[in-house]
């Protein structure tokens, strides 16, 4: 029988947020953990400091992996694979995989999405016969809460250096900041310049570019 007290917790961000990566983590949380833990909250709870801090605590103290695909990885991916559910089931099962190499462990829980079967069938494909279950609210799990604060600080770490590079500010989220943003890239440099840091397949792309004419 797994053992409940010792788990990985896998979770993503980025998937809502037209700019930036999709960001995996997974982390293992054992009861040797727990009492560094303290703070340790789904990451939707948290400043952006706050994560941050958090992240660098829960990686000084746990094995953790993490996957992140930039915006023209992604836009690739999706291309090929045509499914955001079959893309994050991909990311989630090689950022598990990642941590297992460091660290034996039969029990997994994820945050649930629209394809833990995808997932499933990911990681036995792979040889890893774990027990995965998949949670409504899985944040309220320590372990779950731990891979999104390790997921969020690095999406957020990651849009900030995209926008530098690029020297444009990208918003996170999709709402009408973001929608501004977007018309004025493809103002200033023409709509192929989205495929470097947005991702192409929300509907945001044509409706910015609609817009810019």
């Amino acid at each position: 029988m797994p053992d409940p007290g010792r788990r990985v917790g896998v979770d993503e961000s980025g998937k809502g947020d037209y700019f930036g990566p999709l960001v995996v983590a997974a982390v293992y949380v054992g009861p040797e953990h727990l009492a560094e833990l303290d703070g340790v909250m789904d990451s939707k709870k948290l400043t952006d400091a706050r994560c941050h801090a958090l992240s660098a605590t829960i990686k000084a103290v746990c094995p953790y992996a993490v996957i992140a695909i930039g915006p023209a990885k992604y836009n690739e991916l999706y291309a090929k694979i045509g499914n955001l559910n079959k893309l994050l089931a991909w990311g989630h099962a090689r950022a598990i995989e990642n941590v297992l190499e460091k660290v034996d462990c039969d029990y997994v829980i994820s945050d649930q999405f629209a394809d833990p079967a995808g997932l499933k069938r990911q990681l036995f494909e792979k040889g890893r016969q774990v027990t995965l279950e998949s949670r409504v609210r899985g944040e309220s799990d320590t372990a779950v809460a731990a891979a999104s604060i390790v997921a969020r600080s690095e999406f957020v770490g990651r849009l900030t250096r995209l926008g530098e590079e690029h020297g444009v500010s990208l918003p996170k989220g999709a709402g009408p900041p973001v929608m501004q943003a977007a018309v004025a890239i493809v103002r200033q440099r023409g709509p192929q310049a989205l495929a470097d840091v947005a991702k192409l397949h929300f509907k945001t792309t044509q409706e910015a570019i609609a817009r810019a004419r």
